[in-house]
């Protein structure tokens, strides 16, 4: 029996907002979560600093990021796979 191993990491996936800096991209994470007390669906965002080895994600793409070992004082994040190219307008 060949069990696929259930990764304990998370998985986020968003919008690449900013990849000026070497070997790092800004993602941003958008989620609707409904307000408690007045039952209204918000918008609640977070940006996450992932590691990007190859600088291969740039500005619009939608990553997936995993949870990884602290590389920097803000970045504890990897660049898994890039979900969709941005489109160019």
């Amino acid at each position: 029996m060949t069990e696929e191993k259930k990764s304990l990491k998370r998985t986020l996936v968003g919008k690449v907002v900013s990849d000026k800096r070497a070997k790092t991209i800004t993602v941003l994470i958008e989620r609707r979560v409904k307000h408690p007390i007045y039952g209204k669906i918000v918008m609640k965002s977070s940006k996450y600093h992932a590691h990007d080895e190859e600088g291969q994600y740039k500005m619009g793409d939608i990553v997936e990021i995993t949870e990884g070992r602290p590389i920097s004082k803000t970045k504890s994040w990897v660049a898994t796979r890039l979900v969709q190219k941005a489109s160019v307008v």
